[in-house]
């Protein structure tokens, strides 16, 4: 049992909240007078959808190399951590120093990632939605 005083325009109130039964009716007494009150039930939560980050285009799983199989040395490296938004380059195409090869997302922002040295592409080691760390090798100029 729940007491309560309440004062509304001068006038005073007290509130005594008793059982409320299995159909949602509270028995209640103001100022001593007995009252049946039906409650309404309690709103379902709404379910919320989750909505995870853009997954990873696996229908191309051969346009990436695995870093193990290719000499890293001579590889266009990740500045930062990011997520791969676009490749601008294949496998054989020649590129000149500066052309942007990659576009890396970090902090919101979209990062053109550039070639180091003119080449030629033997190894693209990412794929489009692909997580990269610092570091982390993403094409092979050479």
């Amino acid at each position: 049992m729940k007491e309560f005083k309440y004062t509304i325009d001068g006038k005073e109130y007290n509130v005594t909240i008793g059982e409320i039964d299995e159909n949602n009716v509270a028995s209640i007494s103001v100022n001593g007078e007995d009252y049946n009150v039906q409650m309404e039930k309690e709103a379902e939560p709404e379910k919320k959808k989750v909505v995870l980050g853009k997954p990873v285009d696996n229908s191309n799983d051969d346009e990436a190399t695995p870093a193990a199989n290719v000499n890293t040395n001579n590889a266009v490296k990740a500045p930062l951590p990011g997520t791969i938004t676009a490749i601008n380059v294949e496998v054989g195409q020649e590129v000149k120093a500066g052309d942007a090869v990659v576009v890396l997302e970090a902090m919101k922002m979209a990062n053109n990632i550039e070639a180091e040295k003119d080449g030629k592409i033997t190894a693209i080691c990412v794929k489009v939605g692909q997580s990269v760390l610092e570091e982390d090798p993403l094409v092979v100029i050479e």
